[in-house]
């Protein structure tokens, strides 16, 4: 059943090459959203662009860029892997709101409004006190809305989650968290939140690092699909996906930049242990993009529909992506 699906992992940053696109295409997925920036401003941001752009003139036989829904679709029909680009913090469009319009005609299709800390838009998940989403981030969701860019509140604070899916006019994506219930990191979301996303019309992506889990590195296939299944009775089966969060063969000064920015001379431990401040050792079941069946089969043996699994695999996501990437209308 695997192959015949549209799999899509709403997460990525992994250390990009043509032996990686090939595990994903090995694993049978169709798109990926792999993250552009972290803290990159406006130049940075466009070396960025610069880079992907060499990447899929170089790998063109394996990778292609996706800015609609039917890119998705183009792509499985030829049997290669669709990237679509997004950004983990709103660093890209600096303080000039003209940049969501000119981010997304060069292909950024989502974009979170913080990385843990308070942004200009809005307030991050390890700060102490939740303000909520700004006089400006009300006009930069405004916007995103208007030129098609998903807004994506995977690091953010819960008030400043429930204001955006509030103030969004199009569902808004949790793109790489868990529920707070099945493992209590600062990242992972309440019940509240969830509810709320869903009955927006919302997604959740399910994240497979290990610092997301029960258990961690040791939690099970089986553990991790019971969490699916409960989270779907609490939001619906159609608001579920993944967000594997998957940060392949990456340095260990790309997960400082990642936490630590330009924002602190100390190294940052997320979590609030020195435990978090390596990469974490790997799911045995999910290794790499190649284990990507391991899910399809998992969920199928907790006793998921097959059209639930070609929902949770990949369709939910293709769902948001149909109308959120298309520029609203006058």
């Amino acid at each position: 059943m695997h192959n015949e699906l549209i799999v899509i992992d709403g997460l990525q940053y992994s250390n990009w090459s043509r032996e990686i696109f090939l595990q994903l295409q090995q694993g049978g997925v169709t798109m990926v959203h792999a993250t552009l920036a972290y803290h990159e401003q406006i130049r940075e941001t466009l070396g960025r662009f610069a880079q992907w752009n060499r990447l899929f003139e170089q790998h063109g036989d394996l990778i292609m860029p996706i800015k609609s829904a039917t890119d998705i679709r183009r792509a499985k029909a030829c049997g290669k892997v669709g990237i679509m680009l997004g950004a983990q913090n709103c660093s890209p469009i600096e303080d000039d709101i003209g940049m969501v319009e000119v981010m997304r005609e060069l292909g950024l299709m989502v974009m979170q409004l913080t990385y843990n800390n308070q942004s200009l838009l809005a307030c991050g998940c390890y700060e102490k006190e939740d303000s909520g989403v700004t006089r400006f981030g009300r006009q930069v969701i405004r916007e995103m809305n208007r030129v098609g860019m998903l807004v994506d509140m995977s690091h953010s604070g819960e008030r400043s989650t429930l204001e955006a899916i509030e103030l969004s006019s199009r569902p808004i994506v949790i793109s790489h968290a868990n529920p707070a219930s099945f493992h209590a990191a600062k990242r992972n979301k309440s019940d509240r939140v969830l509810r709320a996303l869903a009955e927006s019309g919302g997604l959740l992506g399910f994240s497979l690092y290990p610092f997301h889990l029960h258990n961690g590195s040791d939690c099970s296939l089986e553990l991790f699909c019971d969490m699916i299944a409960r989270t779907a009775e609490l939001m619906g089966v159609e608001h579920i996906g993944l967000g594997s969060d998957l940060c392949q063969q990456q340095p260990q000064q790309v997960l400082e930049w990642m936490r630590n920015g330009r924002w602190s001379k100390e190294l940052d431990y997320g979590e609030g242990s020195a435990s978090n401040a390596e990469w974490p050792r790997p799911l045995s079941w999910f290794r790499d993009s190649r284990d990507f069946p391991n899910l399809t089969a998992g969920l199928q043996a907790r006793g998921f529909s097959n059209d639930e699994v070609a929902r949770i695999m990949g369709l939910n996501w293709l769902r948001i992506l149909e109308e959120g990437l298309l520029p609203q209308t006058a």
